[in-house]
Formats: structure tokens, C-alpha cells, sequence
């Protein structure tokens, strides 16, 4: 190093001569030996350089002239390596560009402004960096109109640095809208792409930008139809695949219907030739991943798309690539690529994903592709996280399907890469995957055994305990699938894996979601004479005092009818009916709900009743004298005037059993 740097080290050291002059040709000679070295680039920055041009680019006493030379000194240095950016960071270049913005020059504010450029497209530089100082923004807005490359760069600058809901707003409310849409008319082309890409960032996922960009005109006409403009064949392939995430964004936030022209004549058709053999590997990943994205929630646009320029078939390609090498001419590229390759494949399994996420005929078509499941398998155990996590959402989109969960999942032992999954994955991914798991182990999915005797009940116990609600809803939903019609062992392992406080801890969850879950599970647990008997004689009275808690509880109509569903099975048992005879709070209730203004309430309160009463049940005189001293015939009496029909079949019924 010391060899090289000494060859470097004169340009260090003119830029401290007494002479203005002799500074400013040091300053430009270094401008010509950096442009494209970067092992010069790197001399200099371990020689001082940096805080040297920074000084002479602050000092009021530099020309001018000086201090433009120095900001493209500056910008150069950042054009090299990760670490040069890091180098100029460290040495505070941020603040310094941005005073240098408040100068009456304009060729040194475009200096600074492509030198601030550079660095905040760098990877390694923090986007905040632009926010903290709230003047720059109207400052940068105000510069907007100095001239095409103030324009270029600033708009690069804004794309690059909104990252996310909270610079989206600070942007558009300092009219970043209004002082952007007129550059899309630019005379130059570089001006209209970064003020296009400016749009799609602001607009992406956020409702408040995409309902302003509908009303919006520049040049008397409304941006949605200069994007449609933009979209066409004929412009450059990114200007094309911004403006259709433009009109993506707008459409998913409701500022533009599903089914206006725009998207489905224009848009959609933009992206599916984005997916094409001819495109290059990101617009083919940015294609696809853009339309899983239009399409996600869509059942119309999904049809629309899977019949699209053969659209499964072409995605099939994403995952035989790069498919002839000799196409790639440039090695360069093809080295790329090879990097790259796993992108392509995320991004197919996205688009699959939200193809599939309705249509039970788009399902078997995408099933149908060559070796489609056999991706989807290798795709749950790539190094990539993004992929397994791609690979998870297609076979979660799947198996929503009760044919492909017969067929397909049962041929391919799907389960086993999924199990494997859900060992020790990130919270992302188990989302998704316990969620297909729930689908897995639906009644009539073959999967359900070996899925249990791979220690799936421990898995899903375990997720009920987690912090996240989605896989606390996730695991006791897979649990009450797992125990719908299933056999007393299995039922007995839930209750063992989940414990009675567990169970009471989701039965107390402020989630209403994995509440009506666990009572789903209590319900599926507490079926079938023998089950229900057996298992009220171990835990009996933890359930009642539960029950109990439910219907004093501040909850919904569809809990509490839930509880008394639970309840109405409870009275089904042999033994087990005697836990509910021998508690007059419970009794009390149950005559409460019989009487209740909703009708779904009042009918389970009935099933109870009906259960209690039956004639050919052991003790059902006792039974029935008990409840009849308690009031509830007269109760019966009373709705079997009801003008609801099931009311008063249910309570003619009932009363049947009294006159047997």
C-alpha cells in the first residue's frame, strides 16, 4: 500500500497550497485521475482527501469554482465501492452537500445535488439522513424548478429515500404530488422516468397518494392516462413496468376499479408480457412479482391473467434458468443471472400464489405444470428465505383445494417439507405455513395420520403460546380441525399436549378469534357419547367453570351461541349430563338464554334442554321434574307460539317429551 499511496499522495497534498490557483488544478487534476479507478479512488480516501475537499467545499473564501470541483471530486470518490460510501459518511458529507444547496450557483447545487445522488442510492446510507433537518425537503421541492438535472436528481433522490408509509406522508405533504406530476411531461426522458418512479414509490400500498393521483392533470391531462400512455409497447421497457406498478398500486387501493379498462385492457397485459422468455431476469421478476400483487385479491383478474398469453405455462420457465446459455452472449450477464436465479423463482411462486388463490379450475392447471409440485418441494427447503417463504404462500394458496389435497398433496408427501418447516422457522414463514397445515389436516385430507404421527400435536400446542395472534389462531385452528370425527386417543393427546391452563389462557384470549377457535376444538373434543363421558370425567369441572365464565362474559352472540352449542353437547353425554343437572347457576342461564331477543341464542339454549329431556335416557323423569319445577315448561309453552319457525318446531318437540 505504502508504494501505491506515495504515487497518490502529491494530489493530497496540493490541495494545501497557499495558492488559490494551484489548488483548484489539484482539485481538477484528482477529478481526472479518479474518473473509473477505483484503486485510486481508495488511495486517496486512506491519504485524507476526504476532509480536505469538504473543507474547501464549506470555506465561504473558495471560488465557486472550487467548490463545484470538489463536489464532483466528491461525487466520483462516491461512485466507487461500498466502503468509499461509508468513508464519506463517516465524514459528515450529508450536511455539508445540503448547506451547499443554499448557494445562488446552480451548477454547484447541481454538483451537490448528484453528488447527494450517489450516495443516498448507495445501499449503505441511511434514508433518514434526508429527514432529519425538516427545512431540506421544501428546500428540495423548491429547487424542483431550477432546472432538468435539479430535477433528475432530486426526484432520484425522493425514490430512493421513501421508504415506507411515514416518508410517503412527509413527502406528499410537502406537495411532493402537485411539484412532481407536471415533470412527467418533461422534454427529457431521464426527468419523466425518475418522476414516474417517484410515483410508483409514493403510491405503493398507501390509499391516501392513490386517491390524490386519480384527480391530478399535468398538461391538461389526468396522470392515470398519461401512465395508460406510458404502458405502451413502443416506450422502453422501465418506463413501461413503472407506470403499471403506478396503476397496480392506485387499483389496490380502490382508486381505481378492478374492472376499468385501464387495468385490464392495459395494465394486465403490460405485466403478463413483463413475464415473457425475451424480458431480462429483474423485469421478468418485477413483472411477476407486480401482477401477483394486481391480481392478489381478485377473483375476475386472476381468471383474466391464468388465460393470458399461456401465463402457467410461461411462469414454468422461471424455473429452468437461464435455459440456453448460448442466448446470453455477454458473460458478464449470464454470471448474473446465475446470482439471480432464485429471484426468478420466488417471484413465479408469488404469481402462482395469488393465480391460485380462488379458482378451483386455475388451481389444476397450475397443479398440472410439470413437475409443479415437485418445485414447490425443493422450494420449501432453499437457502433462500424468500423463496421457502414464496414456495409456502403457493402451497398454502393450493391447498385451499379439496381435490388437490386427495390428489396431488397426497402423491408428493407434502406434509413431510412442510413439518420440516414449521421446526424452526422465522414468524413469516410459520404464519403461513401453519396455516396450509390447518388445510392439511381438514377431515377429509389424507395427510391428517402421518401429519399426527410426526408430532404435529406438540408443534401446534406449542404455537398457541405464542406472542404473535396469527399463530396463536393458526395453532388451536389446526387443533380443532385435527380433533373434528377424530378417535379418543387423539383427543386425549390434545388435551394432554395443551394442558387445562393453556386451554383456560385461550379461553381468556382478548383475540375473539382464537376464542371461537378454542371453542370450535372444545366442541370437536366434546362429540360422540363415549368422548364426551370420558372427557368431562377428567376435566369436567375445569370446562363447566369455564363455560360458566364464558356465558357471564362481555362476549359476542356468536361466543356465547358457541359456549351453548358446547354446552347442548355436554348434555348429550350418558354421565356426563349430571355436571350439568347437579349446577343450578349453569341451569339458571340455560333458562336465561331460552328467553333471550336473539333467536340463535334461544335454540341453543334449546338443544340443552332437549338433550336434558329425552324419554329413552336413564333418570330422564327426575330429569324432567326438575327442570319442569324450575319453570322451563312454561317456558316451551310460550315458543311454541313463536312466529320463528325453528323455535316453535324445537319447542313442540320438547314438549313431546314431557307428554311421552
Amino acid at each position: 500500500l505504502q508504494e501505491v499511496t506515495a504515487s497518490s499522495r502529491h494530489y493530497v497534498d496540493r490541495l494545501f497550497d497557499l495558492d488559490p490557483q494551484k489548488v483548484l488544478q489539484g482539485v481538477i487534476d484528482m477529478k481526472n485521475a479518479v474518473i473509473g479507478n477505483n484503486k485510486q479512488k481508495a488511495n486517496l480516501i486512506v491519504l485524507g482527501a476526504v476532509p480536505r475537499l469538504l473543507y474547501l467545499l464549506q470555506q465561504e473564501s473558495s471560488s465557486t469554482e472550487l467548490r463545484t470541483e470538489c463536489a464532483v471530486v466528491l461525487g466520483s470518490l462516491a461512485m466507487g465501492t461500498e466502503n468509499n460510501v461509508k468513508s464519506l459518511l463517516d465524514c459528515h458529507i450529508i450536511p455539508a452537500l445540503l448547506q451547499g444547496l443554499l448557494s445562488p450557483d446552480l451548477r454547484f447545487i447541481e454538483a451537490c445535488l448528484r453528488c447527494l445522488r450517489t450516495i443516498f442510492i448507495s445501499p449503505v446510507t441511511p434514508e433518514d439522513l434526508l429527514y432529519t433537518d425538516a427545512t431540506v425537503i421544501s428546500h428540495l421541492m423548491a429547487l424542483l424548478g431550477r432546472s432538468r438535472y435539479t430535477q433528475e436528481y432530486i426526484c432520484q433522490i425522493f425514490s430512493h429515500c421513501c421508504k415506507g408509509p411515514d416518508h410517503q406522508t412527509i413527502l406528499f405533504n410537502h406537495g411532493a404530488v402537485q411539484s412532481i406530476a407536471h415533470l412527467l411531461v418533461s422534454t427529457s426522458y431521464k426527468v419523466r422516468m425518475q418522476a414516474l418512479k417517484c410515483f410508483s414509490v409514493l403510491a405503493f400500498e398507501n390509499p391516501q397518494v392513490s386517491m390524490t393521483l386519480v384527480n391530478v392533470s399535468a398538461d391538461g391531462e389526468l396522470l392515470p392516462q398519461i401512465f395508460v400512455k406510458m404502458l405502451q409497447r413502443d416506450k422502453p421497457i422501465e418506463m413501461q413496468l413503472t407506470s403499471a406498478k403506478c396503476l397496480t398500486s392506485m387499483c389496490r387501493a380502490g382508486a381505481i376499479r378492478t374492472d376499468d379498462p385501464c387495468i385490464v385492457l392495459k395494465t394486465l397485459p403490460c405485466l403478463v408480457r413483463m413475464c415473457s422468455k425475451e424480458r431480462l431476469l429483474e423485469e421478468r421478476v418485477e413483472g411477476a412479482e407486480t401482477l401477483a400483487y394486481l391480481i392478489e385479491t381478485d377473483v375476475e383478474l386472476q381468471r383474466i391473467a391464468s388465460i393470458s398469453d399461456h401465463l402457467i405455462a410461461m411462469l414454468a420457465d422461471y424455473f429452468k434458468y437461464p435455459s440456453s446459455v448460448s442466448a446470453i452472449a455477454d458473460i458478464k450477464r449470464l454470471d448474473h443471472d446465475l446470482k439471480h436465479a432464485h429471484e426468478l423463482r420466488q417471484a413465479a411462486f408469488k404469481l402462482y400464489a395469488s393465480l391460485g388463490a380462488n379458482d378451483e379450475d386455475i388451481r389444476k392447471k397450475i397443479i398440472e405444470t410439470e413437475n409443479m409440485m415437485d418445485r414447490i418441494v425443493n422450494g420449501l427447503s432453499e437457502s433462500s428465505l424468500k423463496v421457502r417463504l414464496a414456495a409456502v404462500r403457493c402451497l398454502h394458496s393450493l391447498s385451499r383445494s379439496v381435490q388437490q389435497l386427495r390428489t396431488s398433496f397426497q402423491d408428493h408427501a407434502v406434509w413431510k417439507p412442510l413439518m420440516k418447516v414449521l421446526q424452526n422457522a422465522p414468524n413469516e414463514i410459520l404464519v403461513v405455513a401453519s396455516s396450509t397445515l390447518c388445510n392439511l389436516l381438514l377431515e377429509f385430507s389424507p395427510s391428517k395420520e402421518p401429519i399426527l404421527e410426526s408430532g404435529a400435536i406438540e408443534l401446534l400446542c406449542s404455537l398457541t403460546q405464542s406472542e404473535n395472534l396469527a399463530l396463536r389462531v393458526n395453532g388451536i385452528w389446526a387443533l380443532m380441525n385435527m380433533a373434528f370425527q377424530a378417535e379418543q386417543k387423539i383427543k386425549a393427546d390434545i388435551l394432554r399436549g395443551l394442558s387445562t391452563e393453556q386451554l383456560f389462557q385461550l379461553l381468556s384470549d382478548s383475540d375473539v378469534n382464537v376464542l371461537m377457535k378454542t371453542l370450535g376444538l372444545l366442541r370437536n373434543l366434546l362429540s360422540t357419547r363415549p368422548h364426551i363421558d370420558h372427557i368431562m370425567s377428567t376435566h369436567g369441572k375445569q370446562i363447566m367453570q369455564a363455560v360458566t365464565l364464558i356465558l357471564e362474559g362481555e362476549h359476542n352472540i356468536e361466543v356465547k351461541e358457541q359456549t351453548l352449542c358446547i354446552l347442548a353437547n355436554i348434555a348429550d353425554g350418558t354421565t356426563a349430563k349430571e355436571l350439568i343437572m347437579t349446577n343450578d347457576d349453569i341451569l339458571q342461564k340455560i333458562k336465561y338464554y331460552m328467553s333471550h331477543s336473539n333467536a340463535k341464542l334461544q335454540l341453543a339454549a334449546m338443544f340443552c334442554i332437549s338433550n336434558l329431556i329425552w324419554n329413552e335416557e336413564e333418570g330422564s323423569q327426575e330429569r324432567q321434574d326438575k327442570l319442569r319445577d324450575m319453570g322451563i315448561v312454561d317456558i316451551l309453552h310460550k315458543l311454541s307460539q313463536s312466529s320463528d319457525p325453528n323455535l316453535c318446531d324445537k319447542a313442540k318437540t320438547a314438549l313431546q317429551q314431557y307428554l311421552a
